[in-house]
């Protein structure tokens, strides 16, 4: 049996809609074995499919028909700390955990880019598998069909507060949100800070993150469908983030934070929480960067 661990991540990170992404110290795990039948577990009391209809399952039939091998079935034990239609990529994580382990599974016949593509093929877009499976901080583009990736390791200098509610907002919710098309001044807007978000990262240079995060494209329009989610965006901006975003497509919000300013953030913005009726529904949770990626354990 071989396990999977797979980092949580956070897309689009404000102006980078659909094509940034990047990699945090939070970890799904997938345990598997070839198996004649289907027995699928969650170790940690997380509910899960337990059919073929199972992410992870589905995934790695995928990458058997793909490698042209027929799957008998396959047994599967599931960790999942992270959270569910969040917005820190736990569809993305499972996609990666089942292309990689049933890569493993069959010898490793798939290069690195080849399992990419195939994983932004079954999400729709790379922003989150791309750092699921590559760590640190990486942009993406797709490109006919195929997926081209640049990765920059996070500095050690800074760390994320993510404020996590305790409702779902589902991606398909949060994209019927968005309009059908945008203003050309908002597309320059948006290029702009989204140029400007790759060189801050890439140049370590965080004090850019303030507007190289700024954007007009889908924040505007998913905000109002996370209750309190203004409150979180004033109360971390107020306590000194570097930056403040809506993760992925929500309902998570996630703040840049300095490490030298990180124990008095996370005390006061702990103590905001409980304090503030508005913002009851949200919890706090420290998480550094991850620069390693997926991995076969």
């Amino acid at each position: 049996m071989i396990t999977v661990k797979v980092p949580a991540t956070s897309a689009n990170i404000g102006a980078g809609f659909d094509s940034c992404g990047l990699a945090l110290q939070l970890y799904n795990t997938a345990q598997m074995e070839e198996f004649d039948g289907v027995d699928i577990q969650s170790a940690d009391g997380t509910p899960i499919p337990t059919t073929p209809g199972n992410l992870i399952y589905r995934t790695v039939k995928e990458v058997y028909d793909v490698c042209g091998r027929s799957l008998k079935g396959l047994r599967l034990i599931q960790t999942n700390p992270i959270p569910m239609a969040r917005g820190l990529g736990s569809s993305s994580a499972c996609i990666v955990a089942g292309i990689l382990g049933a890569n493993a599974l069959l010898g490793s016949p798939m290069a690195q880019q080849d399992m990419l593509t195939l994983a932004t093929k079954i999400e729709g877009h790379p922003d989150n598998v791309a750092p699921a499976f590559l760590g640190g901080f990486v942009v993406s583009a797709y490109d006919k069909g195929r997926v081209f990736s640049l990765k920059k390791a996070i500095a050690s200098s800074i760390t994320f507060a993510a404020f996590v509610p305790n409702f779902k907002l589902l991606t398909e919710k949060a994209r019927a949100a968005l309009p059908k098309s945008v203003a050309h001044v908002d597309a320059v807007y948006n290029l702009s800070r989204a140029a400007l978000l790759a060189t801050a990262f890439c140049e370590e240079r965080y004090d850019f993150l303030p507007i190289a995060t700024k954007d007009c494209l889908h924040q505007p329009y998913r905000l109002p469908l996370i209750e309190g989610g203004e409150d979180v965006f004033a109360l971390a901006d107020g306590l000194g983030a570097l930056a403040t975003f809506i993760s992925g497509a929500g309902p998570t919000i996630l703040a840049v934070v300095r490490k030298e300013d990180a124990d008095a953030f996370f005390a006061r913005a702990s103590e905001a929480l409980k304090a503030d009726q508005a913002l009851a529904a949200f919890s706090l949770h420290r998480l550094d960067a991850d620069n390693e990626g997926a991995r076969v354990l």
